[in-house]
């Protein structure tokens, strides 16, 4: 019997509505949007057959415009100067984290390629998580909030760069020390290319911005850049994720990035589920978990990890003894950079990835809460 299909625009106001359904029912539950979608995401994985291509391409615009808003936030001086504060504790993070994630999945068998790339699932803290965590318990103005905010902009500087490096890894090629230097060859040309277009071209364009910031076209030209720039990365044999996080960083020359955020963050925030949702329905739990002693080794490093990482990064910044550990406590869950990083893997590691995600940001968010009665201040004089 023939069957009409749904008209297209149905089914699309069908899942947005959805996904308005499940964010407003996260934020009831004060639980993580991210998670939220990504539970979503598996329910219907286990339900609908492979995600098709448009939802894919939806979920890669997404991940586009979330980093070309953080790009946003970051003109280069700003950059420098994190950097140069937060570098001790930055880079202990990446030896502790990323670095020991990798020899724990070599350690247990896994092929180099895909240790590194569970080490960067094991690397970062979910921004988001951390950052609507902080302000639910109106803890962003506590001093160790200052050192967790540093160090989530430090991870986020380094995964555009992190994503590049494994996407090139992990596409099949042979690793030489030539492949090695046409990569970094093409990430300085990309770094180039986005330093002399916001000298030169951007710097001079607050006064074009301002005249027809209030016109139906300047949403047009943010997000052409964001995309341009994320296609001209993939062209290049990047990741977008790169090439939006630069198109974002050669926008703050304009001196209007709150503007473009302002103009652009609607967009993110419609089409960014898309990624989430996506990434969670390529998770094929129904399958059952494969190396369950692998996910309870890497858990229990992460949770340990992050919390060296407070305490010795958090001496190094300046943090009392107390605050560095309520800092590292603070900093357990992973969620939307290790999502992307899985993504680039096949369905058992986006499987086994996804329910690493799942459990630390959880267990993250368990000892976020937990963390003052952890670690009281009690008269700290360093605060």
């Amino acid at each position: 019997m023939y069957e009409t299909p749904l008209p297209i625009l149905l089914l699309a106001g069908t899942i947005i509505l959805i996904f308005f359904g499940t964010g407003l029912t996260s934020h009831k539950l004060k639980v993580s949007s991210v998670l939220a979608f990504l539970v979503l995401g598996i329910g219907a994985g286990v339900i609908l057959d492979e995600p098709g291509e448009p939802l894919y391409y939806l979920a890669e615009i997404g991940i586009v415009f979330l980093f070309f808003l953080l790009g946003l936030e970051f003109p280069l001086g700003r950059m420098f100067g994190i950097f140069r504060k937060i570098w001790p504790a930055g880079l202990i993070d990446v030896v502790l984290n990323f670095g020991a994630g990798f020899f724990i999945a070599l350690l247990f068998g896994l092929h180099w390629m895909t240790a590194l790339l569970m080490g960067g699932v094991v690397y970062a803290s979910s921004s988001s998580i951390t950052i609507k965590m902080l302000e639910e318990k109106k803890r962003l103005a506590a001093p160790e909030s200052e050192f967790i905010l540093a160090l989530l902009i430090f991870e986020d500087l380094i995964a555009p760069l992190l994503v590049s490096v494994l996407l090139v890894l992990h596409a099949g090629s042979q690793v030489t020390l030539g492949t090695f230097g046409v990569l970094l060859g093409k990430i300085f040309l990309l770094l180039a290319g986005s330093i002399l277009i916001s000298t030169f071209i951007f710097s001079k364009l607050e006064v074009f911005i301002e005249k027809y910031l209030e016109t139906d076209i300047m949403p047009l030209f943010a997000a052409g850049i964001a995309l341009f720039y994320a296609g001209l990365a993939i062209y290049l044999g990047l990741s977008e994720v790169l090439g939006a996080f630069l198109a974002g960083v050669m926008l703050t020359e304009t001196k209007r990035a709150k503007d473009m955020e302002r103009l652009i963050l609607p967009l993110r925030d419609l089409v960014l589920p898309f990624f989430f949702f996506w990434f969670g329905s390529t998770i094929y739990i129904q399958e059952g978990m494969t190396r369950p002693g692998l996910l309870a080794a890497l858990i229990a490093w992460s949770i340990g990890a992050k919390i060296l990482v407070g305490l010795l990064g958090g001496r190094f910044y300046g943090l009392s003894s107390r605050r560095s550990l309520r800092a590292g406590l603070s900093m357990i869950q992973r969620g939307e950079f290790s999502a992307i990083i899985a993504s680039l893997g096949l369905h058992q590691i986006r499987t086994f990835s996804g329910i690493y995600i799942l459990c630390t940001a959880f267990l993250g968010m368990v000892l976020f809460n937990l963390a003052p009665r952890l670690a009281p201040i009690k008269r700290d004089k360093r605060q």
